[in-house]
């Protein structure tokens, strides 16, 4: 299984263990947060083998895509980063939530914050649970403020610690460097295709998608997670796992 990180966080900020991008784990996470028991994540085999993608529920709701941070891949990100000013905006209108990473190793973290929060997996969220509190508490907020919510509600670091305590490795030390990070694919209100990064400038808008396309849809995969593997030259530590239905 892979383990993900922040490898480039803010001085002085806090730490968490890498917490594995184990679907199980994951899950179990989510469901601890506040999203219902109708959603689970599933181990994406393929991205381009609609046999393998055909075992996923549909509509898959967002994609975790988890990848090696590389001299390519960071080229990439401060070159596009340079062309966009820090993201600013806040409250209902937005058509997704973001929120910028501060907390070393909290990429699996952010990744399930954005999965769930945005798009239709935002209505599986079940009211006074500890993620509708926080998305109802972050909504208004700008970025930088966002992010101290983060590092101020001790529940989401309790459930991550628990989840990336009990991974089928032995976990990491929370100041370990882990050179695996991984970003979230979901399908904004405004139909469109957002990359979300907590290590960017804020939440990247990849494309448009009809109506009935969802993150699995080739339209879809053709404008974020496949450009990281054409970048990349196919490297086989890429994995990816999906928000959708659950299967029990």
């Amino acid at each position: 299984m892979s383990l993900t990180t922040n490898p480039d966080p803010e001085p002085g900020s806090t730490a968490f263990i890498p917490l594995e991008a184990n679907p199980q784990l994951m899950t179990t996470l989510i469901h601890k947060l506040g999203v219902s028991s109708a959603l689970q994540l599933h181990d994406v085999y393929s991205l381009t083998e609609p046999e393998l993608l055909a075992f996923i529920p549909r509509p898959a709701l967002a994609l975790l895509l988890v990848f090696p941070i590389s001299a390519v891949y960071e080229s990439h990100r401060m070159a596009e980063d340079t062309l966009v000013e820090p993201y600013k905006r806040k409250g209902e209108a937005e058509p997704v939530i973001w929120w910028r990473q501060t907390i070393q190793n909290a990429c699996g973290l952010m990744g399930l914050l954005h999965a769930v929060a945005n798009g239709p997996a935002r209505s599986f969220i079940e009211k006074g649970s500890t993620l509708d509190e926080f998305i109802a508490k972050s909504i208004d907020l700008d970025p930088e403020h966002r992010s101290r919510l983060i590092e101020q509600t001790p529940a989401l670091a309790e459930a991550h610690k628990e989840a990336a305590s009990q991974g089928d490795t032995t976990a990491p030390e929370a100041s370990d460097d882990v050179d695996l990070h991984y970003v979230c694919f979901a399908k904004g209100t405004d139909g469109a295709l957002w990359e979300l990064d907590g290590r960017r400038k804020g939440p990247i808008k990849r494309g448009e998608l009809d109506e009935n396309e969802d993150v699995l849809s080739a339209n879809a995969l053709n404008l974020g997670p496949l450009k990281f593997l054409e970048r990349e030259g196919g490297d086989l530590r890429f994995s990816a796992v999906a928000l959708a239905g659950s299967l029990d």
